[in-house]
């Protein structure tokens, strides 16, 4: 057990270690942002499985792939009760005509949604009569479902339009009988003291072409009157409408997908406020990493990892220890025979360039004294001569 402690905690100031030499790179935080360019210190992605072969990815939950339809879908009419659509062939699930819409009982919003779909082999009718059902979005926001392969509708209604809403920008649709996959990704509404701060968009792929490209909610869409701005709760059902079709759905999964606040954060910029919160965050976990660096004697890393944490926060007590570090260290430099100085050529440099870095973003100041004994012996060793 003390071993693999001990290793553990190795691996853990290896990696604190790899975080101060990579460290003072790109532009620092600023009030809006509370990561560096290139941070290291910013998370890693977390890894997911692609799906093969069609399958979903790892992280998906997956709304139908098979026969379970009552233990994942209702019906959405006044009783309730299961979901009375038929499924067919063991994999698909086919609108049952009259028995009324369906929603599942997951429930989400911001995701990213995968559906694929049908229109009937045998073609009847025309404009919205053919082939016709929806994708609503938390139950609110259609995403159309229409035979359009050869038949024109008004255009805010056509498949993959955001119903009453947008247009879609092609007709990618294969033929009648023939499976359509639709990959969405969805943004509810964001609501502030009864405000829209931001519209919610859609953005919608049909067999791999673009038909919506971040297109704003405007209210959610719907049928003859236009909508207008309303929040949307926080998470809702995925529906499918019974519009008198037989319209088949295989394969539909979804992607819950990190939600946005009125603080923003879902491109990395934030508010000045939640900018600060943040980086305070991130300084202490920085201050934690040149504390265990300190521990294990690791001196000129944890005075870095000191310095870095000034990036983000600017506490007077990782100032004050970061300095007499780099002082002490500095001594050390001045009392070293040119092989002692020789052999540590690039941890000095690397010292330079990080205090080189600090004093241009005025985190330290011009006149900081250990950058000055540095240059000096930077100058005296002759390091700064082109060869």
């Amino acid at each position: 057990m003390r071993i693999t402690k001990t290793l553990v905690t190795l691996a853990l100031l290896g990696a604190a270690s790899a975080k101060a030499q990579q460290a003072f790179y790109g532009d620092p935080p600023d009030e809006n942002h509370p990561w560096a360019i290139h941070d290291q210190n910013r998370p890693q992605p977390p890894r997911v499985e692609p799906g093969k072969n069609g399958a979903p990815p790892s992280d998906a939950i997956v709304l139908f792939s098979g026969p379970d339809l009552e233990a994942n879908w209702l019906s959405t009419k006044k009783e309730g009760g299961p979901a009375k659509w038929d499924v067919v062939e063991g994999n698909i699930l086919q609108c049952k005509p009259g028995t009324g819409d369906i929603r599942s009982v997951a429930e989400f919003g911001d995701c990213q949604l995968h559906v694929e779909w049908s229109a009937p082999t045998e073609v009847k009718g025309n404009s919205q009569g053919r082939g016709n059902s929806g994708i609503f979005l938390m139950g609110m926001t259609e995403v159309q479902v229409l035979d359009n392969f050869n038949n024109p509708t008004y255009a805010d209604g056509f498949a993959g339009s955001v119903y009453g809403v947008n247009p879609p920008m092609a007709n990618a649709l294969n033929k009648p009988g023939e499976f359509n996959s639709y990959d969405i990704i969805f943004r509810r509404p964001i609501f502030k003291d009864g405000k829209e701060v931001e519209s919610g968009y859609v953005t919608v792929f049909c067999n791999g072409v673009l038909l919506q490209d971040h297109t704003p909610l405007e209210g959610g869409g719907g049928h003859k009157g236009r909508s207008k701005p309303r929040a949307f709760p926080e998470k809702g059902p995925l529906k499918l409408q019974d519009h008198g079709n037989t319209t088949r759905f295989r394969n539909m999964w979804y992607r819950p997908l990190p939600p946005r606040s009125i603080e923003g954060g879902s491109d990395g910029k934030l508010s000045p406020e939640a900018t600060m919160a943040k980086r305070k965050e991130i300084a202490a976990g920085i201050r934690k990493d040149a504390k265990q660096l300190l521990a294990a004697e690791n001196e000129k890393d944890g005075m870095l990892r000191l310095m870095e944490s000034l990036l983000y926060e600017k506490d007077p007590g990782a100032m004050s220890d970061a300095i007499v570090l780099a002082e002490a260290d500095a001594a050390v430099l001045e009392t070293a025979t040119p092989a002692q100085l020789e052999a540590r050529k690039g941890e000095i440099m690397q010292v330079k360039n990080a205090f080189a870095y600090l004093i241009k973003f005025k985190i330290l100041p011009a006149d900081f004294a250990p950058q000055k004994t540095i240059e000096g012996i930077i100058e005296t060793q002759g390091w700064n001569k082109k060869k």
